[in-house]
């Protein structure tokens, strides 16, 4: 059982197929599987290690997209020290290396535009035995050069390409960069794909709009760049930092799977999970603590060990309507 939930995790295939499956939109749903997602996470080992660490070695992108908090984020521009970044993965060598989790590098930011990335990817795979390799990106600064090196990579999870529309005016609106550009570097990784070149999964993923509108998406995706898996992602409000009216207001009455994540943003600071954009309710500091000993304070530790609902954890949990597959 353990082994099996272990394999979901890291498996692209299966989240986007269980995606497909669910519906994109019943709250009662989506609160019940995050419940469950937590759940599992305390059985399978992570009370003491995160499943996930994202680290922004770099705060850019070259999107402004309208559903992120990037566009306004004040630390934007700012560069991680490398000191600091072997620091980071130095500390996480004490997670057991039978026990997977995800190292992300990236958070309000492309992986793609992080000069780096190769060499954090081989720092990763050659400190960190556990860790699989999670990048998101829009796909504008995926060249094929870039898709090359990816496919000499062996620890990659899974590429997600956050491809929102099929529609020049809609994505440009959204994206705030052409959709002509975003759409040549995809086709060329699809290439690469229907090759046999690539040794991870690819998703296309769109932040849900109407069920109309989505539902043509995934249908255009499936059609276009069927060796990819399309997969539509619930819109957030960033704990109230990105407002939009299809954000649902309530709060679920269930525990958080984020709690079991690490994010870390490129000062250093550790946000308190993946929608506090601003790091404005800091878990520690990577520069003075160990990332492993900040995971494991009684506070954070105690809501993995309660599983509190939100609607009763502390501030900013209480207040937050994250919702997610």
């Amino acid at each position: 059982m353990l082994a099996n939930f272990l394999r979901g995790i890291l498996s692209a295939n299966a989240v986007a197929e269980e995606s497909l499956r669910r519906s994109f939109y019943e709250f009662s749903d989506l609160a019940a599987n995050m419940r469950g997602k937590a759940q599992q996470l305390q059985l399978a080992g992570y009370l003491d290690y995160p499943i996930l660490v994202h680290l922004e070695t770099v705060t850019a992108c070259n999107a402004a997209c309208n559903f992120c908090p990037y566009p306004t984020v004040a630390r934007k521009g700012n560069r991680m020290s490398d000191t600091l970044i072997e620091k980071v993965v130095a500390d996480l060598t004490d997670v057991p290396p039978d026990l997977p989790f995800l190292f992300a590098p990236y958070k309000l930011s492309d992986p793609f535009l992080e000069h780096r990335l190769f060499d954090i990817i081989e720092l990763a795979g050659r400190k960190l035995p556990g860790a699989q390799i999670s990048l998101i990106t829009n796909g504008a600064a995926l060249t094929d050069k870039k898709a090359a090196q990816l496919s000499r990579c062996s620890n990659i999870a899974y590429v997600n390409v956050s491809l929102n529309s099929s529609d020049d005016i809609e994505y440009e609106e959204v994206m705030k960069i052409p959709l002509a550009r975003t759409l040549e570097r995809v086709t060329s990784l699809h290439l690469r794909a229907v090759a046999g070149e690539l040794p991870f999964p690819v998703r296309l993923t769109r932040v849900s709009g109407t069920r109309a509108d989505d539902v043509l998406w995934l249908q255009w995706c499936a059609m276009s760049f069927p060796k990819f898996l399309p997969q539509i992602i619930p819109r957030n409000d960033w704990i109230g930092d990105v407002p939009n009216v299809l954000v649902d207001s309530r709060v679920p009455d269930a525990p958080c799977h984020r709690w079991f994540d690490l994010s870390i943003v490129s000062t250093g600071e550790v946000a308190m999970c993946c929608m506090d954009g601003e790091a404005k309710y800091p878990k520690g500091n990577v520069n003075t603590g160990n990332a492993l000993d900040i995971y494991n304070q009684p506070r954070l530790r105690g809501l993995r060990e309660s599983l509190i609902s939100r609607t009763g954890a502390p501030d900013p949990c209480n207040r937050c309507t994250y919702l997610s597959y």
